[in-house]
């Protein structure tokens, strides 16, 4: 399993190419030379840049979902939803898909936030903004999130 690291200011090029950072793609193994990976739609409004085998372990995981179950369908539906597998060019480029582009509402100005298995990529303003917005007592989150275990394995607090 991953553990990628970092946050990077990055800029789109004229024809929607975001250029890797090199400090992350030290952080990633190649398949065969190549670098493949899945740009798909995220939370809070950002998209999610998994590799391609990081992709496929989150797929495992959904399609497991009982799909008689409407709020699984709806689910399975969204997450999929604009998924794209992009490959890393020669010169160190991702071409992001516009669809995706808009709905994060990415221009130009980009940050990509790296941490377990995924990179999320961000507007740099709302980027910037989710960060302003801290909440009041960090520590107080930490311990209600951080403390609530069961079995030995940390729990998702709703």
């Amino acid at each position: 399993m991953l553990n990628l690291i970092g946050e990077y200011e990055c800029k789109l090029d004229g024809k929607s190419r975001l250029l890797f950072p090199a400090g992350l793609k030290k952080q990633i193994p190649s398949v065969a030379g190549e670098f493949r990976f899945v740009l798909n739609r995220g939370f809070e409004q950002c998209l999610v840049l998994y590799t391609l085998e990081e992709w496929k372990i989150r797929s495992e995981e959904i399609n497991q979902l009982n799909d008689y179950v409407k709020k699984n369908r709806d689910f399975v539906r969204y997450f999929y939803r604009g998924a794209s597998e992009l490959l890393l060019d020669s010169a160190n480029r991702l071409l992001l898909p516009k669809s995706l582009l808009e709905y994060a509402g990415i221009e130009k100005d980009m940050v990509l936030f790296a941490f377990s298995n995924r990179i999320e990529v961000w507007d740099s303003k709302k980027y910037k903004s989710l960060l302003t917005d801290e909440p009041e007592d960090f520590a107080k989150l930490a311990e209600e999130v951080m403390s609530k275990k069961e079995n030995n394995r940390v729990e998702n607090v709703s």
